[in-house]
This record gives structure tokens, C-alpha cells and sequence, in this order.
């Protein structure tokens, strides 16, 4: 964070809590000179507004808050790039209620008895269950697909990683592809699906492809794409729809609308949309372009945890 928003940070945390106190003493004493128990002068609906003193536990917990709040603000980080005295952080909080073996490992690490910093506590997973990953790893990809127990993990894998996006039934949604049935954008033998995960895909169609194609033309066009897979359509707008798709389109998706699994590029003929098959939806994939990116799991989970992933996605066309 630069010094300028740490500033502005600690500038704006720090006056709110002392404009609160401030109010607080101003409303402690006597308003604008009226004498308390006496009327301020104000009436509604027949109630008159009278200076009445704010409650005692009332004050003491409001004045109680505020310097527990600056306490805070001191010992823990808040203001700002200031750390806090204490020097926590989110990556070295420590848990508690370990068992023996984990409180002794996290003694030799850290020196506190029962104690063990998230960091340590990670290590002391991967040291656990990294070995069960590993014989996981040595087995083929087709292997696993047979094993119930190495798909419940790579499931559970799924579940924690990837169903924010393909959902939890790997069914996809609007520009994320549906795993369960055999449309692959790259291709869905297993190790194509593995190095997708490990190194993730980037997907680029550029607005109308990136070619001389008008506005006039893209409700011909995707006319022509909408009827490519056999769809009731207008066959004479999708006529002058396919002049437009082959300026180009075709480098990409096939002379037939098929695409290329080596660039990523979408079958057209079959149903399977990733952004939605609509004319409407066509058109704006046409006009605007799409930029999907799936991210490298590589170095977020490691190779053999990404096997078992694999595994688990690779099984879900073959139930």
C-alpha cells in the first residue's frame, strides 16, 4: 500500500473514532445553554423534546468501546501499513486443541507447547497426506477412474477448487463449459484435461472475430451459426450469413463450423454453448468477442492433487 493510502486510511479510522467521543462530551453537556430536565424548544405531535442526561452505562459503554477500539488499532493491524505491535498476521494465526503428535512437530517448529502457526499447520497436511496424494500420482489416470476412493477425493478436490465455476455438478454455466458431457474446447482424453489444469487455458475471440465484418451482417451470420446444427432457421438470411462467415471465421471454426481443438475453438454444430446458443447470445459473442481464462492449478495445488482432479473430472462423461 503506498504511504498516500495508508495515510488516508489511518486519517479517516482515527478522526471517525475521535469525532465519536467528541459527540459523545458535547452530549454529555448541557445543549445550547438549556439547563437539564429543561424544554429544548421543539414539539411534535404534542411531545416536547426536554434535555434529559444520556444514561451512565450508556456513556461508560460508548467511552468503554472506543478505547478498546484504539487498543485494537494499536496491537493488531488497521491503520494503515502500521502491523500492530503484536505483529499478527493472517498467515501465522495460531490454532488450537492439536493432538500430541501435531503439538509436539509444532513445539519443534515454533518453541510454544500446544501451539502452531497456520504456515506450520499446512506443512504439517502436506506431510500428512501428501504421501496418500503421491501413491494417488503413481497410478494411471484410467486407473483411478475404477478406484471409488481415489474419485470421492479428487471429487472433494473438485468441489473445494472448481465448482465455483463449473459447478458443483460440473455442468457448467454461461461462459464456464459444462465437464459432464464430451463438447471439450481443448480435447477430453486425460492428458489433455490434465495439462489443462495444470496450466490453465486462455480463450480469445476478438470482436467480430477481428475481421471486416459489419454490424449489417452479424444477425446474418449468426443466423447461418444457429442453424448449423440442424435448427429450424431462415435459410435465405443464413445463406448471406455464411458469405460472412467464410471472411475468416473459418480459420478458427472449420470451413463446417466443427472448430479446432488445438486452438480451443468451439464446435458450432453441435448444442453445447458455453456462453448460450440464442440468437441473441450469438450475435453478442460476435459483435463483442469472449475472453475466457481458466486458471493454472499447477502451483496452488501441486501435480498429484491435480492427477486425482483429473481424474475425477475425466470420469464424469463415462458414468
Amino acid at each position: 500500500m503506498t504511504s498516500f493510502w495508508s495515510i488516508f486510511i489511518t486519517v479517516i479510522t482515527l478522526g471517525v473514532i475521535f469525532g465519536c467521543l467528541a459527540l459523545l462530551i458535547w452530549c454529555m453537556k448541557d445543549k445550547m445553554g438549556v439547563e437539564e430536565g429543561e424544554g429544548m424548544g421543539h414539539t411534535f405531535d404534542g411531545i416536547e423534546e426536554v434535555n434529559n442526561p444520556l444514561p451512565k452505562w450508556w456513556s461508560y459503554m460508548f467511552v468503554f468501546t472506543i478505547v478498546f477500539g484504539l487498543g485494537y488499532l494499536a496491537a493488531y493491524p488497521g491503520l494503515g501499513n502500521w502491523k500492530g505491535f503484536l505483529g499478527w498476521t493472517s498467515s501465522n494465526q495460531s490454532v488450537l486443541n492439536m493432538d500430541e503428535s501435531k503439538a509436539a512437530a509444532a513445539e519443534a517448529r515454533s518453541g510454544e507447547s500446544g501451539w502452531v502457526q497456520y504456515d506450520q499447520e499446512v506443512v504439517l497436511a502436506d506431510a500428512h497426506y501428501g504421501p496418500i496424494f503421491k501413491s494417488f500420482a503413481e497410478k494411471p489416470i484410467e486407473a483411478l477412474v475404477a478406484d471409488a476412493e481415489a474419485l470421492k477425493i479428487g471429487q472433494r478436490l473438485f468441489l473445494q477448487n472448481c465448482a465455483q465455476c463449473h459447478g458443483s455438478d460440473a455442468k457448467g454455466g454461461p461462459g464456464f463449459p459444462n465437464l459432464t458431457d464430451d463438447a471439450w474446447l481443448y480435447g477430453g482424453d486425460p492428458a489433455t484435461i490434465k495439462t489443462t489444469l495444470l496450466n490453465g487455458r486462455r480463450g480469445m475471440m476478438p470482436p467480430k472475430g477481428g475481421l471486416p465484418i459489419t454490424d449489417e451482417e452479424i444477425p446474418a451470420i449468426a443466423e447461418y451459426i444457429y442453424g448449423l446444427n440442424g435448427r429450424k432457421h431462415d435459410a435465405e438470411l443464413a445463406a448471406k450469413g455464411q458469405a460472412g462467415f467464410m471472411k475468416g471465421c473459418f480459420a478458427c471454426h472449420g470451413m463446417d463450423g466443427s472448430g479446432n481443438k488445438l486452438m480451443g475453438a468451439p464446435n458450432l454444430t453441435d448444442n453445447s454453448w458455453v456462453y448460450g446458443g440464442s440468437r441473441k447470445v450469438i450475435e453478442e459473442s460476435i459483435r463483442g468477442g469472449r475472453a475466457g481464462v481458466m486458471p493454472a492449478w499447477k502451483d496452488v495445488l501441486g501435480e498429484d492433487k491435480v492427477h486425482l482432479i483429473t481424474a475425477y473430472v475425466y470420469s464424469l462423461n463415462k458414468k
